[in-house]
C-alpha cells in the first residue's frame, strides 16, 4: 500500500489545494477558494491560528505528493473538544487516503493536544466522508439541522459523528 504521511500545510501548498477545491466533485464542499491568491491569504494565516491553539491544518501527502488537506479546529470555549474536517483530489478517492489521514491526525488531536472528543460533520449526501468517519471508528450522534454553510452561503443539515479518547 501507499505510505500517507500529513505535514504542516505551507503557503506553496496554495496552487495544488486551489486545483483540487476548484474540481467539479468538490462542489459541495463548504471551501471554495475564488483564486490562487485567496488559498495564499488562508495559508499565510495558518501559523496564526496554530500558535493561537485553535486550529491546526496539514497536508496529506500521498508518497510525497500532495493529495489533500486535513485541519482540526479546537473549540475555544470546550478546548477538549475539536472537530476534524478534510478533502482529497477527486482523482485519488475511494483508495482509503482520508481514513489514514484522519487516523493520524486523531492520534495527534488525543496525544499531543489533550483532546477529550474529536468529531467529524458531514452532509448526509456525502456517503464517502460517512465511511470515512465509520471506519475511522466514529460514532453516529444524529443529524445537526441547519448547521453547516455551504459555499453558496445556504445552510445545510448535517451529520454528527464523534469518537472519545477513553
Amino acid at each position: 500500500m501507499d505510505k500517507i504521511t500529513i505535514r504542516k500545510q505551507r503557503v506553496s501548498d496554495a496552487r495544488r489545494f486551489f486545483e483540487i477545491l476548484s474540481a467539479p466533485g468538490l462542489k459541495d464542499f463548504g471551501v471554495r477558494p475564488k483564486s490562487v491568491e485567496d488559498e495564499i491569504a488562508w495559508l499565510e494565516k495558518a501559523a496564526e491560528r496554530s500558535e493561537k491553539g485553535y486550529a491546526y491544518d496539514y497536508t496529506i501527502l500521498l508518497d510525497g505528493k500532495n493529495v489533500g488537506g486535513i485541519g482540526i479546529n479546537i473549540d475555544q470555549h470546550r478546548n477538549y473538544i475539536a472537530e476534524i474536517g478534510y478533502f482529497v483530489d477527486e482523482n485519488y478517492w475511494g483508495k482509503g487516503i482520508a481514513t489514514q489521514a484522519v487516523k493520524l491526525l486523531e492520534k495527534l488531536g488525543f496525544e499531543e493536544f489533550g483532546l477529550q472528543r474529536i468529531e467529524i460533520r458531514m452532509n448526509p449526501k456525502n456517503i464517502a466522508s460517512e465511511k470515512v468517519a465509520i471506519r475511522s471508528g466514529y460514532k453516529k450522534e444524529g443529524l445537526l439541522l441547519r448547521s453547516h454553510k455551504g459555499s453558496d452561503g445556504k445552510c445545510r443539515d448535517s451529520f454528527l459523528y464523534a469518537k472519545i479518547n477513553y
